[in-house]
């Protein structure tokens, strides 16, 4: 099947914003994994009553977490705060001020 140039384009950044996706998710899913393991390790179960959570065991956590959420607004953020909307809408004043500059010098 051939695709005409601007198919082209729709599916590379498709395949791009996907590979972004899966990024993140993997990403998140090592996060899980690890933090699980370091806060487990870390807490002193041996006291009955008292695990020994300490707010030290959380430290990797929270600012791996602050990464996280860096990672996540890079693939996600964008499209709640500067979406497709937003693109075109600044498209369509760009190409009216375009407009009003060729009047001027008509």
């Amino acid at each position: 099947m051939e695709r005409n140039f601007q198919e082209e384009e729709r599916y590379k950044a498709a395949k791009k914003q996907i590979k972004e996706i899966k990024g993140f998710y993997i990403h998140l899913l090592v996060y899980l994994f690890v933090n699980t393991a370091i806060i487990a390790i870390n807490t002193n179960f041996t006291k009955f009553g008292n695990f020994g959570i300490e707010i030290s065991n959380f430290y990797t956590a929270f600012f791996w977490g602050i990464g996280l959420f860096a990672h996540w607004a890079s693939v996600f953020g964008a499209s709640f705060f500067l979406g497709k909307k937003w693109e075109e809408k600044k498209i369509n004043e760009l190409l009216e001020k375009d407009k009003e500059r060729q009047k001027k010098w008509e």
